[in-house]
């Protein structure tokens, strides 16, 4: 389809990219723990696999958004594609490796998780680089479609392993990237090509700048504490996602038990996601963003207390008004305060601070539950989530105008 009229509903095509990603996202973050014990992998061997996937999709997050943002660049679309393509390569090897290779599986598998967080901010900005160019779509429905593919999945992922064992992941993994790849193929998207006025060319250099960290945040001072909170409840989230096995384990569950509970979280936060166009014309995406960071504090504390698999499913329903809240209010938020030459970049450091988050929760996680135990790995997230949520609350700045969806 070579033009599109502005008047068409992109939604439901989005809507099964964001499903198929997280579906796919879930796949991998959610089972690693599974996946590489059951290979023989320690509890700080796993951490620093995250780690090292983590520190690479944080040095290729700007540098692919960056190059996304140029003019002459290549579509959202194709860049996508060819990322995907490339995660394909690495989950077919490391089906190939199951049981053969100790070494080459951790390699493969943080291959895959490198690219799943480097594809983050390029499936957002997708759908908010359609929005900004007039076509109709529903960011919140679409995302809230993505975290109900990520309930499924978890939850039949977890079934599978229980009954085939842990060569159920890179098998989901292979699937899903398929699926993946055949819903961007058909979403309706081009870039947008502008002639070389006197005011492109101003934008095109306005771009150049923001290619430069240190212009970029001496431009969006605020923003950069932000960022700042917003590492710190992710090393919180990152601890109970990646660490999920262990801490269900502590709670007298097992792998199914894992599943329903992730599955519970996530089904949490469609309500948020679905309503999200009709909160947000009440209030603004920045105080929405603000309440974000306190729930992720609550999820949290209602872990570490909760003391069993029953209050322990209760707790996942604060990921309604935390992960499932600041997932979108974060987008339309950058969206907002941003120059539009800086969106795609502003995106990508958003999305870095998960990545980084990452990379910190990983690397402790692992060693302090193999040296301490799980609830002191607990303790941890917990006053990092909280020192988080003070940084959110006291340094995020006003939205400059009203969205609508």
């Amino acid at each position: 389809m070579n033009t599109l009229d502005k008047k068409e509903n992109l939604t439901a095509g989005y809507a099964a990219v964001q499903c198929f990603y997280w579906m796919a996202f879930g796949g991998m973050v959610g089972f690693i723990s599974v996946y590489l014990l059951d290979r023989g992998y320690t509890n700080t061997q796993i951490g620093i696999l995250i780690a090292v996937a983590g520190i690479f999709s944080a040095i290729l997050q700007p540098m692919l958004a960056g190059y996304a943002d140029r003019a002459k660049s290549p579509s959202l679309k194709k860049i996508i594609l060819i990322t995907l393509g490339i995660q394909l390569a690495f989950g077919i090897l490391l089906l190939a490796t199951y049981r053969s290779s100790f070494l080459l599986t951790g390699v493969f598998y943080a291959c895959c998780m490198m690219i799943g967080q480097v594809l983050t901010p390029l499936v957002n900005a997708l759908g908010m680089e359609s929005i900004n160019q007039g076509k109709k779509l529903n960011f919140g429905i679409a995302r809230g479609m993505g975290s109900g593919g990520y309930a499924f999945v978890v939850y039949v992922i977890g079934i599978a392993v229980g009954r085939m064992g842990a060569v159920s992941v890179p098998i989901a993994i292979i699937l899903i990237t398929g699926g993946l790849m055949i819903s961007i193929l058909l979403f309706p998207f081009q870039k947008q090509q502008k002639e070389q006025t006197e005011e492109t060319k101003q934008e095109e250099g306005n771009r150049a700048e923001g290619r430069n960290p240190f212009l970029f945040f001496l431009k969006y001072k605020r923003f950069s504490i932000t960022l700042a909170g917003c590492v710190l409840v992710y090393i919180s989230h990152v601890l109970l996602n990646s660490f999920t096995f262990q801490i269900v384990e502590s709670k007298g569950g097992g792998s199914p038990e894992m599943g329903t509970a992730m599955a519970i979280a996530s089904l949490a936060e469609l309500p948020t996601m679905f309503l999200f166009g009709f909160m947000l014309k009440k209030i603004r995406c920045d105080i929405w963003f603000r309440i974000s960071g306190i729930f992720f504090f609550l999820k949290s504390f209602g872990t570490l207390i909760a003391p069993g698999m029953r209050t322990f499913y209760g707790v996942q329903f604060f990921q309604m008004l935390g992960w499932g809240l600041i997932i979108v209010s974060s987008v339309y938020y950058v969206n907002s305060i941003m120059e539009k030459e800086d969106v795609i970049k502003g995106q990508a450091y958003m999305t870095m601070t998960y990545t980084l988050g990452s990379v910190v929760g990983a690397l402790l996680g692992g060693a302090l539950i193999d040296s301490m135990g799980v609830p002191s790995m607990l303790i941890f997230a917990t006053c990092s989530a909280a020192a988080g949520m003070a940084i959110m609350l006291l340094s995020t700045q006003k939205a400059k105008s009203e969205e609508t969806v």
